[in-house]
């Protein structure tokens, strides 16, 4: 799980880097483009976190035909959410992106890459649901080797797409958008191969596609704490990119590298935290909540002691990091100053996503929304416009709204984990 999140944070990392090549107003949109698949990434986040909950309690119970049946309920209900909103996404993509502070100019320049992502979701919706059938299974290598296999095609694609080579036309900021789709797509097309085709846990058959209203209910109904969770926390950055394009488009960028960044940092650790979803769930089906318990505290411990070397690394040489991407010294400057606040939350981050994942493998989605509610949108987006805006603390309020949410978050889950009600769900 750790090395498939690596992976799946290599896609932002390589098109950050050769679209950087194009100058900070790409890098910009690409930012603010990311921010807005935040709720695309909660929504198959959410709808893959209630696969695990139920898919490892099939697994748990001896049910290899009923986790089956389980994976095919929730790739049919993730693409019906997806196509509808890749439909809104065409039809109104100018108008978002002008909402989000971008220039008419900037949108008819570079908006294509927005079109072409946003269009095109329903491949990342159903590359996360899939992976996470695989790794709510107990075959997370598969998760991994599907995104290596992508990604692969995407670094290939990237260059060759943005800059073009011999016959074959440059197509800017346009041919990242397209690469990238096609390294996910072809990803795609990998999983479902392995999910008809190979001798794990999990296989489906087209009988699994006929539309169960019980399990899509129950798919929905967990799904919808898991996604308001992610959607809340993700959606949060939507505003607080809106606050750094007060800024101006450097800010932004900087910012934007320093995201994808962390991001990639953090994304191991999420492949950590991940294995507790799964731990809990095939625990509690086999009716072992003290082992549970057990595999979250020991997985707790080893993300604190992973995620408190990296954010010292991140603190103390910061700049080094942006500089691969960009040479230009402002954006170098604020990408730095946000990496290394953000860096000083990194130990209390890895005990909390650690805590959240814990209570969703258990089937109770709805505490971490609630947690994630008050700290994101209560405390986090207000303090962010206070801070940069009231006080004048610019770009750096913004950074240090993030760390003060994060660490909020952490004390809220740990607190709901100690209670033990989780032991008690039932999926």
């Amino acid at each position: 799980m750790v090395l498939e999140m690596a992976m799946e944070s290599v896609f932002a990392i390589v098109d950050i880097y050769f679209v950087s090549k194009l100058g900070p107003d790409t890098v910009a949109v690409v930012g603010i483009t990311e921010s807005l698949m935040t709720i695309i990434y909660s929504l198959g986040v959410g709808i893959g976190t209630a696969a695990t909950a139920i898919i490892s309690r099939r697994i748990g119970e001896k049910e290899p035909q009923q986790a089956s049946r389980a994976a095919g309920q929730a790739i049919i209900t993730g693409a019906f959410i997806s196509l509808i909103l890749a439909a809104a996404s065409i039809l109104f993509y100018h108008k978002i992106l002008i909402l989000m502070g971008v220039s008419e100019d900037m949108v008819s320049q570079y908006g294509s890459y927005t079109l072409i992502i946003m269009g095109s979701n329903v491949v990342i919706m159903i590359l996360f649901i899939n992976n996470a059938i695989f790794r709510s299974s107990g075959d997370a290598a598969i998760s991994m080797r599907v995104l290596w296999f992508a990604n692969i095609l995407n670094i290939l694609l990237d260059p060759l797409l943005i800059f073009g080579l011999g016959p074959i036309p440059g197509l800017g900021i346009k041919g990242a958008a397209i690469a990238t789709s096609i390294g996910r797509g072809a990803g795609v097309v990998y999983q479902f191969y392995l999910l008809f085709h190979g001798k794990h846990r999990v296989r489906l058959k087209l009988r699994n596609f006929i539309p169960d209203w019980i399990i899509i209910r129950d798919v929905l109904r967990l799904s919808a704490g898991s996604t308001g969770q992610h959607l809340i926390a993700t959606s949060s950055w939507i505003f607080l990119v809106r606050i750094i394009a007060l800024f101006g488009s450097q800010v932004v960028a900087g910012y934007t590298i320093a995201i994808r960044i962390m991001f990639f940092m953090l994304l191991p650790s999420w492949g950590i935290s991940n294995a507790t979803s799964t731990l809990v769930g095939q625990n509690l089906g086999a009716d072992r909540p003290d082992r549970a318990e057990r595999s979250v505290w020991i997985t707790g411990y080893v993300n604190i002691v992973f995620l408190g070397l990296i954010g010292l690394i991140l603190a103390l040489i910061p700049g080094s990091f942006i500089r691969l991407f960009i040479d230009d010294p402002e954006v170098i400057r604020y990408g730095a100053s946000c990496l290394r606040i953000l860096s000083y939350g990194f130990i209390a981050y890895g005990l909390g996503m650690v805590m959240v994942n814990s209570l969703n493998g258990a089937g109770d989605t709805v505490t971490p929304t609630w947690i994630n509610f008050f700290c994101y949108w209560l405390l986090e987006i207000p303090l962010a416009y206070i801070l940069a805006v009231y006080l004048d603390l610019r770009e750096n309020g913004v950074f240090i709204s993030i760390l003060v949410a994060e660490i909020a978050m952490t004390a809220s889950a740990l607190y709901f984990f100690r209670k033990g009600n989780w032991k008690l769900k039932k999926v």
